[in-house]
């Protein structure tokens, strides 16, 4: 890992605890972090890795009526099939929209046929660089090398920044983000296909 991608993971997990929102559970190993990576095929960005090695951040019950009844992926213990699903959010979330009408930009003219839509979207989408679960449907982008990338709130095509990088986004989820963001907050996308929703 980039000592600047530790530091900003260990940043991140220290303002968590700080906010003492969840319970977290003893960070992930090396091997074990190599084990999920090669279970799922992606690698995490260097400031989620540390994040995770510094602690495991797992659910509380959830309350009544909440969206994710897990919302912190648990990447020991965690259910494979479920863990899967939440992986596959942003991607799911594009083709059901291209079930109602959506078609990217870049991808071409849009084939008459509806089920040939959703087949080649499927195509175009499994090319598309991968984000993975921190929280419920906010995302940051694999990439082992990589850190600081902006985290990603992602609803189908509504996609909006939730965070400059990791350590903002945990500011911003957990704590008074308006108390701390600064006037210029302004975060930028860093990873193809998926900066086209952003404005």
């Amino acid at each position: 890992m980039t000592p600047a991608g530790m530091k900003l993971g260990a940043e991140a997990a220290h303002l968590l605890a700080t906010a003492d929102c969840c319970e977290i559970e003893p960070g992930l190993s090396d091997a074990e972090l190599r084990c999920v990576e090669e279970e799922y095929g992606f690698e995490f960005a260097d400031d989620h890795r540390a994040f995770l090695a510094a602690g495991l951040p797992v659910s509380e019950p959830p309350e009544e009526g909440a969206t994710w009844e897990n919302p912190w992926p648990d990447w020991r213990h965690g259910d494979p099939a479920k863990l899967r699903k939440h992986l596959e959010w942003p991607v799911e979330g594009i083709v059901m929209a291209v079930q109602h009408g959506y078609w990217h930009s870049g991808w071409g003219q849009r084939p008459v046929d509806a089920d040939e839509a959703v087949r080649e979207a499927r195509a175009k989408l499994a090319r598309v660089p991968r984000l993975v679960p921190v929280y419920a449907h906010r995302f940051l982008p694999a990439g082992h090398g990589s850190h600081g990338h902006p985290v990603l709130s992602i609803w189908g095509t509504d996609i909006i920044y939730y965070g400059v990088d990791l350590a903002d986004y945990v500011n911003h989820e957990f704590d008074d983000f308006s108390a701390h963001a600064p006037d210029d907050w302004n975060p930028r996308a860093t990873v193809a296909f998926w900066q086209d929703f952003l404005a």
